[in-house]
This record gives C-alpha cells, structure tokens and sequence, in this order.
C-alpha cells in the first residue's frame, strides 16, 4: 500500500508539475500569441487580373496564384482526400488531436523514424497565418495554443475553408483552386478521383512530390491518399482501384491568358502599383477592367503586324539568321534542336532550309515539320542595300537561300513565306470619341523584343497630320471652304530660327489659287503656311493648344504649320476626335473599373462626355392639374428634341463634361475636308476628278462615313495616318525609334526597264494601309453612319475656279457647305477672270 500511495503521489505531482508547466509555457508565450481574431476578416493574396472590355483575361500579376474557393464549391471528395490525409479526426478534436500525437509517438519510438505526423488541420492553419515552419519547441508551444484559440474562435467549416485556400501545394499555387488549374487545367469541380488525390498528396512535400517533376513519387502519394480514403468509408473499393489504375497526366497550365495584349496591361498595372504600391497591388486580389475591346484590339494588332512585315519587305532581305552546316546536313535531332533555342513570336518560326530548288525551297521547323516555301514567298526578297536602296528582284530561289541556312518563316494566311524581324516601329491606337475610351492600343510590332509603349512615350514630329488644326484656326477668323488661297511659292521666308526657312511643297508644283478644301485633301504645304500666317502664329498656337497639344512641344515658328512639333499618337487621336464628335476635348482614359476578389467596386471610371448637359426637369411643387399638363408637355417636347440631337445631349447628375473647343459647324466643315482626303473631288467622266492624298482608303474600307489626314515630315522619318468615323477614331505611327533614321524609298525595275523606279515612303504608303487594314476590319458589318449638317450650317452652289456663287450645274460648279453667313454672296461671270488680282492681294494681305 505505501508503494502504491508512493506512486500515486509521485503521478499526481507530475500532473501537477505537467498542467503547471502548460501554463507557465503558455504565459510565457502569451505576449507574442497573434490575435487569432483576425481570420475573421482574413484576406487571401490573390494576383492582380487584367482584363478587356468585355470580360477577357489580357494579364495577370503577382507570384502567388490563387483562386479563392467558398467550401460549397469545393467536391466533398476533395475535402475528404485532404481529411483522411492530413487529419482524420478533424472534426472531433479541439485544435490537437491527442491519439495522434500519442500515436505518432508511438511510431516513432518503435522505428526511430518520424513517419506519421501529429499537426492537425487547424495547427497547420495557425502555422501557415501565424508561424513561421521554424522546427523548435517554442513554434510548437505556440502552434499549440493558437489552434485552441482558432477553434475557439471559428466554426470546423471556417477552419477547413481557411487551409484548402491557404496550402501551398507547389508551382506557386496557392489552394485547391489554383492547384486544379496549374496542374490540370480545369475548375476544381471537373477534377477526377485520382487528380483531387495528387493535389491532396501535395502539402506533405509540394517539391519533392510534385506530379510535373516527379511523376513516380507524386502516384505513389497519390496511391497513399486513395488508401486512406478508402480505409475511413470515403470511397469504395472499385473506385479506389480505378483511380489506382489511373495514369499521372498533370502538366504546368500558366495563366488561361485570352487576349495577349502586353501594352495596355502593363499600364494597367503601373496604374495600380503608383496608386497602391507593390505589395497591395500584386496581392490584393483586384480585377482591373480596361476599355480595350478585345474584337478591336486583334484587329489592331493584326494590321499593325501586316503592315510592319510589308514595310520590311519592300526594303528587301537583309540575310540568313545564321549558319547551321556548310557542306554536311546535320540529323534531324540536331536540327530541331538548334532551332529550340530560338523562339517563335509574332507568327515568325525559325526554320532551316533543308533543299532549294530553282523557285522553291524546303524548311524544317523547331518540330521536325518539313514545309515548302513556294516561288511567291520567296521572290519579295531582293537584297536589302539601305533604306534607300535595294538589289534587283531575284530570279530564282537559289538567289535568295541555301542549304544550312537557319531563316525565318510565317504563314501570312494564303501560304508559308520566307521572313525576318522587322527593324522599324509602330504604334496604332483608337479611342470612342464620345467619351475618350481606349478601345485599341498597340505601343509596337513586339512587345519582346521592345517594351516601349510608342503610343504614349514616343513623341515624334506630326507632319501634315496637323494640318487640320491649322485649317481649323483659320476658319475660326473666317475662312471657308471655298476660300481660294494662293497655291504659289513662298515669296517672304520666316527668319524666327535663325535661317531663312522656305518652304515648298511635295511633289514641287504649284497650281494657282485653290479652294481650302482641295489644299487639305491634297496636303498643299503652301496653302498650309499661308492658312496659318492668316490666322496669326499666336493664334494657331492657341488652337493646337486647345487641342489638347503641350504648349512646350509648340516651336514659336512658321514651320509649326507643316508639322514641326512632336507629340504622341496618344495626343494625336485625342486631338482628331474633337472633329468626329462636333468640337468636344475628351479626356482619353482605360481603366474602366477595378473590382476587389469579391466583386466590389472600389473604382469605376466617369470619363468626360463629348455632350452637353440634358437641362434638368422643373420640380413640381403644386397639384394644379394645368401645372401637371404643362409639365407632361415640356417633357414630351424635350423628349422630342433628345431624339433629334442625341448626339450632343446625354449624361447626367453625376456625368463629366468635356469642354466645347471648337464649334460643332467647323467640326463638320473640317471633317467635310478631310473626307475628300479620302474620296477627292469633281467629276472624273469630265476631266475635273482629283485624289486625296489617302485614296487608297476609299479602295480598301468601302465607307462613306470615314474621314482622315495623311502626315509626313522631313526625310520620312515620321509617317502618320489619322482618320474616324462617327464612332471610333484612329492614329496609326511608322518610324524608326533612332529618330535619325530615314523610311526611305523603294526602288524596282519595272516591265523590264533597266532604269529604276523609285518612291518615296509617304504616310498614304507607310502608315496608312494599317489604317485601312484596321479600320475595314473593326467596322465591318455595322452600318454606315450618315452626317448631317448641324444646325447654322447651310449649302450655296459656288463656281470651283473661283469659289464664288454660280447659277451654272455642270461639271464647273458643286455645292459647298458654310456656316451661316459666311457663304459667298457673289456670282462669278463668264468674263470674269481676277486670279492674279487674287494673288497680289493675298499677298499684301499676308505679308503686312
């Protein structure tokens, strides 16, 4: 008995002493116990999400991938493969589960191997919020404590919620959500038996076990899991042996990227990073929704490629990439191996040229895949000597390739071509001109090989695509379209730079005086210096000001009017489409809205409307029924005026409002002008028919609602297109990024002639076929908007030579628009012949 009482004391002292040392552990890690309260309003890092318009995913940021799950949307046996695994008894302990940690150390002590682990669930929730993965006694202590005070805290639901969107379980997923699709590719909901059980094998050891890197060790946990699972009831034996019969089929699924549009989504990123910082940014789960529309932006990108290709083409073939063998062909896998070592990108595969033939050539491609490249995707390449210059077209193939060659080939949509990496630069960007939506951005033919955004960075000088802004400051003091100016050599050159500047125009021909609209739509230099020195230089620059252009980019000069200053393609269609919605600056904006991982709106854009305010409804204050009769009348009237004018009245109490910068009158006048930039003038049957500049685009988009401006400068280093219809509005760039660079000129022999041709690349050639490419493209199938003219606008019949009114309907006259009280007011005579009166006093009138 005294044994037995000895022994009884010397237990219940150990009890004493054990309960007492838990809670002396547990004071003594009290102070630095987190405040577990916080998984209440816990919130999981999720990546940053870009996405179009219309709902497609363009990027995604951020190095944890997350997908988080709510447990009803998880299967059940997904949850039962991470229970039966991890924790079997989770949903009877509290916090730690003490037959398994008993029988943990039981397994231990027989083999002196830790093989059965003791963390519950809940403990490897405190340890992946709380701890760090530190093995010491303290961690554990804690470990311990914040488990019980989780469960204390949080329903078994909550906790189970908590880890199966929190483990990591290998190639930077995060959660079951992100598992499914790195490893998978699916939704968690159409995961298999046997793939939940690879993923819920994974928090053991997300490396070592991993199905992409270690398919043997991954189905041999995968067959751990199936056991348990079928050893607690989770699942029967025929379904336990057919997911052990299943293979491992899991591969490394990135981002479900659908759209590819690099340039819009890292601004949409910078965006947020300055806003947020890095840190929120990248883990705070937001969604940005952009005004991209992804239609529009393949449309854009793809005429923006097409274009880039057939500038590099007409300036010739600069050679082979390299030389894989000289006289020896190398084995197919030595072959396909090289070519592994370059990557394809914008459509271009490298390839080596196996055999060649007199006007084919056979490829292999990076997959072994032989391909024949025909006599037309070969015969472009005449040899590339300058920009200027290139060789004489070649005859046969073996002029142009040779065995062992490594080359580049695409597809452009007919048949395989020889090609090679554009060296000039791009840019082409469309906003809604209502409202100044981005609706296409695309800042260079690669964003690989260059990650400047042309669109907004690069300011390169504007050419004759200012011209419209000059017109449209002279029409201010009172010029029309009808307005004769002298088509003549500059007399008085300007001397503000220093030199004697005299400009001329391109081709150097002159005409006479011509009417303001013919001088735009044929791009006269001319006519354009003296428009501007009739405005006034201070003037003008007021008006580009106006337009949205940066005071310190305008030179205080005459050569401002053929295009001096230098701006981005971002300005330049802000500036084109105050003419295609009656005279309003639109802010230009991008960002539509940004969501929070649950779907709240943290900001929703209010962009500026190219509108004027709907004037607000009286408040009725009485019940007189002669009021209320009244009030029903006035809105049915304004009803009826919306309808008529829809276009210039809209928004709301809350709406923004861009200002009116010009009048909705010259807006239509100028975009008048710059439709026959497009469709020219007169009648061809009677030998008085002209072209505008662009008359190619008449050719290639077929609609008569599409207005635009040509523009080069000096030397080609610069060629713009900028043009609209009523509903978007487009800017299209082709240069060199080295400003110093020329377009140059292509030169060929034609019909045999032994002397060469040779054309100047122009904005009507360099840049705009990726305008008409884009714009036949992105309106198709939608109808052709009619402009009327607004109200104060009226026609007369006026006399092409003269400008004056005419009684005359042949082929000599046409009508003309005008504001009112501006038309002409006399008719020209049959006898009347004042042109050179005209010309002295257009000169002594500008030169004053």
């Amino acid at each position: 008995m005294k044994w037995l009482k000895r022994l009884f004391i010397a237990f219940f002292s150990l009890g004493l002493l054990g309960v007492a040392a838990i809670v002396a552990a547990y004071f003594y890690v009290l102070p630095d116990l987190p405040d577990v309260t916080t998984l209440k309003t816990v919130k999981l890092q999720t990546p940053l999400r870009i996405y179009s318009s219309d709902g497609k995913l363009i990027s995604q940021f951020g190095e944890k991938r997350r997908i988080p799950l709510k447990l009803e949307d998880i299967p059940k046996p997904l949850l039962q493969a991470f229970i039966a695994t991890e924790d079997a008894r989770f949903y009877e302990h509290k916090g730690i589960d003490p037959i398994g940690i008993i029988r943990a150390a039981s397994v231990m002590l027989a083999t002196g191997e830790k093989k059965q682990g003791a963390s519950t669930i809940t403990m490897q929730v405190a340890r992946n919020f709380f701890l760090t993965r530190d093995k010491t006694i303290i961690r554990k202590v804690k470990e311990i404590f914040i488990s019980i005070h989780i469960e204390q805290l949080l329903t078994k639901d909550e906790i189970l919620e908590l880890y199966v969107n929190r483990i990591y379980l290998g190639q930077r997923a995060y959660g079951v959500g992100a598992a499914a699709q790195v490893y998978y590719g699916k939704e968690v909901g159409e995961l298999t038996l046997a793939e939940m059980a690879v993923i819920a094998g994974l928090p053991k050891a997300p490396s070592t076990l991993n199905p992409i890197t270690s398919k043997t060790r991954a189905k041999a946990r995968r067959n751990v899991v199936l056991m348990r699972m079928n050893e607690v009831g989770y699942i029967n034996s025929a379904e336990y042996q057919a997911a052990l019969d299943s293979p491992i089929t899991a591969k490394y699924h990135g981002a479900v990227i659908d759209l590819y549009a690099p340039y819009i989504s890292e601004m949409a990123r910078d965006y947020l990073v300055e806003k947020l910082g890095e840190e929120e940014a990248y883990t705070g789960g937001y969604d940005i929704y952009t005004t991209v529309d992804s239609k529009l932006q393949l449309d854009a990108q793809k005429a923006l490629r097409n274009n880039v290709y057939a500038y590099d083409e007409r300036h010739g073939y600069r050679g082979r990439v390299k030389e894989l063998w000289t006289t020896t062909a190398l084995e197919a896998e030595e072959i396909t191996a090289k070519l592994k070592q370059t990557g394809a990108f914008q459509g271009m595969q490298p390839a080596a040229v196996m055999t060649v033939d007199e006007q084919t050539a056979t490829v292999m491609t990076a997959k072994g895949e032989t391909i024949e490249l025909p006599w037309d995707g070969i015969k472009w390449a005449r040899r590339f000597i300058t920009n200027k210059r290139q060789g004489k077209a070649p005859k046969l193939a073996t002029d142009v390739l040779k065995p062992g060659e490594q080359v580049w080939i695409r597809n452009n949509g007919s048949f395989w071509q020889l090609s090679q990496v554009p060296l000039v630069a791009s840019a082409l960007v469309s906003l809604d001109p209502h409202d100044g939506a981005i609706r296409t951005l695309v800042g260079g033919f690669s964003f690989y090989t260059s990650q400047y955004n042309r669109v907004t960075q690069a300011k390169r000088q504007l050419g004759s695509n200012i011209k419209p802004f000059i017109y449209s400051a002279a029409m201010e003091k009172g010029y029309t379209l009808a307005t004769l100016i002298n088509n003549a050599p500059i007399n008085k050159p300007d001397t503000r730079q220093g030199t004697a500047w005299r400009p001329k125009n391109s081709p150097d021909v002159y005409g006479g005086p011509t009417r303001l609209r013919v001088g735009l739509a044929q791009s006269i230099n001319v006519m354009s210096v003296r428009a501007m020195r009739y405005a006034g230089l201070d003037a003008t620059i007021a008006e580009l000001v106006k337009f949205g252009f940066d005071p310190a980019d305008l030179p205080r000069n005459e050569s401002i009017a053929l295009g001096s200053p230098s701006v981005t393609p971002l300005q330049v269609v802000t500036a084109f489409s105050v003419f295609a919605n009656g005279g309003f600056l639109v802010e230009p904006y991008f960002i539509e809205r940004v969501e929070t991982a649950n779907g709240a709106i943290v900001e929703q854009a209010n962009p500026t409307l190219a509108c004027k305010p709907a004037v607000a409804e009286p408040l009725m204050t009485s019940d007189d029924p002669f009021a209320a009769m009244a009030h029903e009348l006035q809105a049915n009237n304004s009803e009826q005026d919306l309808q008529a004018d829809d276009a210039l009245i809209c928004g709301d109490a809350n709406s923004r409002y861009a200002p009116q910068i010009i009048s909705e009158q010259t807006a239509f006048l100028i975009t008048e002008a710059l439709k026959s930039v497009i469709w020219g003038g007169g009648d061809w049957s009677k030998g008085t028919g002209w072209n505008g500049t662009a008359w190619r685009a008449a050719r290639v988009v077929k609609r008569r609602d599409i207005a635009g401006k040509t523009g080069t400068t000096n030397e080609s280093r610069d060629t713009w297109f900028s043009g609209f219809n009523p509903k978007l509005a487009t800017t299209v760039w082709v240069g060199f990024d080295d400003h110093s660079q020329e377009l140059g000129r292509t030169s060929w022999n034609a019909n045999g002639a032994k002397d060469q041709i040779s054309l100047a690349e122009a904005g009507a050639k360099t840049a705009g076929p990726g305008w008409n490419e884009f714009m036949k493209d992105a309106l198709a199938g939608t109808p052709e908007i009619p402009m009327s003219p607004p109200e104060g606008i009226v026609s007369a019949r006026i006399d092409l030579a003269t400008g004056k009114l005419t009684r005359k309907t042949d082929h000599t006259s046409k009508f003309e628009y005008f504001i009112s009280g501006t038309e002409p007011t006399e008719y020209v005579t049959d006898q009347e012949d004042n042109s050179d009166i005209f010309i002295d006093k257009a000169e002594e009138d500008l030169f004053q």
